[in-house]
């Protein structure tokens, strides 16, 4: 066999993704408002998009119909079939109605909403400006706050797991957090977020508790005054005296000096020191870290129940521009086309618009697709409460509308679903579970721990429950767990064995 250079021809398939796939998918994974970012850089780039009204996508001409964005229809576009990635056949429609709702509804931002915090009346606004340090009255400016690291949410959440004595108190904390203003103050009261939840007060507390342990001391607080009585408890000065002042704190914006002193019944000396002392605390300890996402979180979509008990399920069209194509402008720049370089380059940007509109148009109806199916497999939650919230998968999602769990991942990132329960995004309805004992369906390892606090809270002193009573219970429940998983669960929620609580109950009963 002879050695030496020669030349063969091959024939080979490859799967290549062009630029326009890679935008599709791209597209999936923004937020409505990362794509209003996205849209105002191609309206830059392409003399032919225009900007119409919010809600839709569409060619804008008379001669084709518009996409409305809230509708969702079984067809398949190029689109379709390109970011989908699905298994083919017909689609599925939607069981959930996309019928229209009042745009002028309270979408559960935040906004309109009464004021709290140290800013919801002119003393508190006084006290404010009155401190020194770190609780400046504007708070740290943009060039403190850019780069300084996890926000707020974020910084209390990395605490909640150490923190939080069980998994259903951390779920309740974790969505407390969400509620925080940037300033660290929670405006909900514990019976709105009791029955948004749709748990007992007694659980909101705990969890309330939990939040207003964490760093920076302050946060969770309903108001000034507990803000800073919390700070003073942190620092082991809460006394009689300093409770009566931080209650005064209107008094204190004044300057009634002699009032304050009669209240607290102390000499110039000590009122001077306890001055100082309350004027070192910080009245915004959110506002050291930054803004997002402890902020208001703008939904992207919309749920609301509807009579009959079905579910009105739409994208927030007041975050979604419609898009177009200005035909018009189009056949003005071709007429005046003197060379074939410049219709290349008209033709290029006219394909180049319409597939940017295919694939924003294709983007929402892929969101609808797994928002519905999200609802119509946690409808428990939507309805009764976390404690019904059900184990889901990326792959059960995906299999259920024909797409591949990649697609499912980039949906559900970035997503916030708003519901009478509030605001979530949708990697909340995901986690893992246990099977059922009737082999239906599962339940979720919160509603299980939840379960076993339960039995374990209503067991008789003199009859404590053991692991394996435990097991019959659960299962007459609707839960199948092994011995070793009851065991694993009932310590993860930091209740111990039985000889153990059978010891303390008896301890319980002689004090």
């Amino acid at each position: 066999m002879a050695l030496g250079p020669r030349l063969d021809l091959r024939q080979s398939q490859s799967l290549v993704m062009t630029p326009q796939l890679q935008q599709a998918i791209k597209l999936l994974a923004l937020s409505n408002l990362e794509i209003e970012t996205f849209i105002s850089d191609a309206l830059e780039a392409n003399p032919l998009l225009d900007l119409g009204s919010a809600g839709a996508v569409g060619d804008g001409e008379g001669g084709e119909p518009e996409v409305d964005l809230r509708r969702t229809t079984p067809e398949r576009s190029d689109a379709d079939r390109l970011i989908g990635e699905g298994r083919g056949g017909e689609d599925q429609p939607l069981d959930i109605d996309p019928a229209g709702i009042d745009a002028d509804r309270d979408t559960g931002d935040g906004q309109g909403e009464p004021r709290h915090g140290p800013d919801a009346s002119g003393a508190d606004a006084e006290w404010g400006s009155a401190l020194v340090g770190s609780g400046s009255e504007t708070g740290p400016g943009l060039d403190e706050r850019e780069g300084a690291g996890p926000s707020l949410a974020e910084h209390l959440e990395a605490q909640v797991g150490a923190a939080a004595p069980d998994a259903l108190t951390a779920a309740v904390a974790r969505y407390i957090i969400g509620q925080l203003d940037d300033a660290g103050y929670l405006a909900a009261g514990n019976e709105e977020l009791a029955s948004d939840l749709g748990i007992e007060v007694a659980q909101v507390r705990a969890a309330l508790k939990v939040v207003q342990s964490l760093d920076p001391t302050g946060v969770g607080a309903r108001d000034l005054a507990e803000c800073i009585a919390l700070q003073a408890i942190e620092a082991d000065r809460y006394d009689p005296c300093m409770a009566r002042l931080i209650e005064n704190l209107d008094l204190v914006a004044r300057g009634d000096v002699s009032r304050l002193k009669r209240l607290c019944n102390v000499d110039d000396e000590d009122f001077a020191e306890m001055l100082a002392e309350l004027r070192s605390y910080d009245p915004r300890p959110g506002l050291r870290f930054g803004g997002e996402p402890g902020g208001a979180v703008t939904p992207d979509i919309l749920l609301v129940p509807v009579a009959g008990g079905g579910w009105d399920l739409r994208l927030n069209q007041a975050s979604l521009p419609r898009l177009v194509v200005n035909r018009e402008y189009y056949v003005e720049l071709r007429g005046s086309c003197a060379d074939k370089g410049a219709r290349g380059w008209l033709s290029e940007k006219l394909a180049d618009a319409n597939w940017l509109i295919k694939a924003l148009d294709q983007r929402q109806k892929t969101i609808l697709k797994v928002a519905s199916e999200l609802v119509r497999h946690q409808e428990g939650f939507f309805r009764h409460g976390v404690a019904h919230l059900k184990p889901l998968t990326l792959r059960t999602v995906a299999e259920a509308i024909g797409m591949h769990e990649s697609t499912v991942s980039r949906v559900t990132s970035n997503k916030y679903l708003n519901c009478p329960r509030g605001t979530f995004e949708l990697k909340y309805f995901f986690g893992s579970g246990v099977a059922s004992a009737d082999g239906e369906g599962g339940a979720s390892a919160e509603a299980v721990k939840a379960a076993i606090r339960q039995l374990i809270d209503a067991e008789d002193p003199k009859a404590i429950l053991s692991d394996d009573a435990l097991v019959e219970l659960l299962k007459a429940k609707g839960f199948e767990l092994a011995r070793r998983t009851v065991a694993k669960y009932r310590e993860a929620i930091g209740l111990g064995s039985s000889v153990q609580r059978r010891r303390q109950k008896k301890l319980a009963t002689r004090g």
